[in-house]
């Protein structure tokens, strides 16, 4: 679908100089209006588009935010602290210039059809897109343009206010109940659908009103610390719904090109190694993860022979008779355990000899970017809504009372151990794309994922479960960096001190938000407005302020690692 767009592209530069050619000529009005040009779009290529950019736009978004930023954050991965720079917020851009346009423009064509009756489903699952991008623009920005958005484009309004947050969310919930509701009603006139130009669900109406209530879930979940009753109302509604959220995996919001390398540079400025803590738990849990996430150090084959002839030990961090000791991790902060932390990227050296082993495990670079240092094979693939996620907040929901007298369709046990397996499984199919190290190597899995679920760190036996609920939500999430971020930013977990899963010490200043641009004069003063609603110091890129300046569902939040 990408070359297709190209060549679309090309083409359209070619027509463009030949009519700059001709441009001098008369009758410049009949010789300039190209009979081939298309004046009425194809709404399914238009949907192609956005739907693709969803995913695409974020190259330089897993450069200088996930990786650099978000993963150290949330303590999923260690690596050299850089400060945060202007490049970090593509989402916001990518939202009014690449994924809103071509959804607004779909609406319009539809609405001047003679038969509009006929595209009402087709129509309704763009707003589902847009508010999949519209909440992450908001989770780190507070305030957007959203309900006068793209105005100046059809209306002449070129001043969008910003919609502060409880603005967007109401909005958000209604869109998306709206379309739930058309998509679900099957008593409409005989509908149009975009079929195979459906990048994600080939115009599967149910699997879109699965997605549009785990975003709904999404929301409650940013809810919970300003308007705990809201979260339960949206939980319940969710559950009464009769398609319900996403819960099988075929369901998933996953993008997969051949076209497409995702964070193609994974080393770009430092690599990237495991965490302490992580580590830590994978390994002790026998988590089916841990290989799928890491790579092995060194110390595999005859090590230990070759340290014995040589009179050496490895550092005191290391047990000698650990069975995974080819999974390594090293502090999150540097500064604490500087001597700990020199390994990280340099090798430790046996005696006088030549030989060396790097002691901290990578992350698993092919899992993460198939296509890295010139690696022709694999296939990389964004599951950016995924069951998991969708199972383990009904789990924490649940859990936490929120259902009242709600079918919930199984207990919290019931849709953690769901969540669970359908995480194992599902990074198992993305290793498997990006021919990467699988999470098990014969079978289904089954096998590999009951033992992991009968597991003392992980069995739901009464002891700690809502802790048990959040650690798997922030393991699954480790290849969804923002939702990773949000998740550690509004509960606090992992949280310190934890006998089960504790957060490592970090004396480093989170930022909590991103900050946005001057737009300019002719919208200067609702982006100050905004500003100063929110209590925000236009401009401001110290972390000390984006830190203390929250968006407003973050300002009852808990400091990370300060959950209860």
């Amino acid at each position: 679908m990408r070359r297709l767009l190209s060549i679309h592209i090309k083409l359209a530069a070619v027509i463009t100089c030949l009519v700059c050619v001709s441009s001098c000529k008369k009758n410049f009005g009949e010789i300039n209006t190209n009979p081939n040009s298309v004046t009425v779009p194809d709404v399914k290529f238009l949907f192609s588009y956005s739907e693709d950019k969803l995913a695409t736009y974020q190259g330089t978004e897993w450069i200088w935010e996930s990786m650099e930023q978000l993963w150290r954050f949330t303590q999923h991965i260690t690596s050299d602290p850089y400060e945060i720079s202007n490049n970090v917020n593509s989402r916001y851009n990518a939202f009014y210039e690449s994924i809103l346009p071509n959804l607004f423009e779909i609406r319009r064509q539809i609405d001047m059809k003679a038969d509009k009756g006929a595209y009402q489903k087709m129509a309704a699952v763009t707003y589902i897109v847009q508010v999949v991008q519209g909440i992450k623009v908001t989770d780190m920005n507070g305030s957007i343009p959203y309900t006068e958005a793209l105005k100046g484009r059809y209306g002449g309004n070129y001043s969008p206010v910003f919609d502060n947050q409880e603005t967007l969310f109401s909005t958000w919930l209604k869109e998306l109940d709206d379309a739930i509701a058309v998509l679900a009603n099957n008593s409409l006139p005989a509908q149009q659908n975009f079929g195979t130009n459906d990048i994600y669900y080939k115009g599967d109406w149910a699997k879109w009103v699965m997605l549009a209530n785990t975003l709904k879930l999404r929301i409650a979940a940013r809810l919970e610390n300003q308007n705990q009753a809201k979260t339960k109302e949206i939980f319940q509604q969710v559950m009464s719904n009769a398609i319900g959220p996403i819960s099988v995996d075929n369901a998933q919001l996953s993008y997969s090109s051949v076209d497409y390398f995702g964070p193609a540079d994974i080393d770009y400025r430092s690599p990237r190694y495991a965490t302490t803590s992580i580590m830590s738990f994978l390994k002790a849990a026998n988590d089916p993860r841990l290989p799928v996430y890491f790579d092995k150090n060194d110390l595999q084959g005859d090590f230990r022979t070759v340290l014995t002839q040589n009179g050496a030990t490895l550092p005191s961090f290391i047990n000698i008779n650990d069975p995974l000791i080819m999974y390594q991790g090293g502090p999150a902060d540097w500064t604490l355990n500087p001597t700990f932390a020199a390994y990280i990227k340099n090798p430790f050296q046996v005696g006088n000899t030549t030989t060396k082993y790097f002691l901290i495990s990578r992350i698993n670079r092919k899992f993460f970017a198939p296509r890295f240092g010139g690696n022709t094979t694999g296939v990389f693939t964004d599951v950016m809504v995924s069951n998991a996620e969708s199972c383990l907040l009904v789990a924490e929901f649940i859990q936490k009372g929120y259902a009242g007298s709600v079918n919930t369709n199984g207990t919290a046990e019931d849709w953690y151990k769901k969540g669970i397996t359908s995480s194992i499984k599902t990074m198992n199919s993305i290793a498997v794309a990006a021919v990467s190290t699988p999470a098990y190597s014969t079978g289904d899995g089954t096998t590999e994922i009951n033992a992991y679920l009968a597991n003392a760190k992980v069995m739901f036996n009464g002891t700690g479960n809502l802790e048990k609920i959040y650690i798997q939500q922030y393991l699954n999430l480790f290849r969804n960096p923002t939702e990773a971020f949000v998740f550690c930013r509004r509960t606090g977990y992992p949280k310190n001190n934890s006998t089960y899963y504790p957060r490592e010490a970090f004396n480093e200043i989170i930022p909590r938000r991103f900050w946005t641009n001057d737009p300019g004069e002719v919208n200067r003063a609702n982006w100050q407005k905004a500003l100063q609603d929110q209590g925000f110091t236009p401009l401001a890129q110290d972390v000390p302020t984006l830190n203390s300046q929250r968006i407003w569902y973050d300002k009852n939040a808990p400091v990370f690692g300060g959950g209860l």
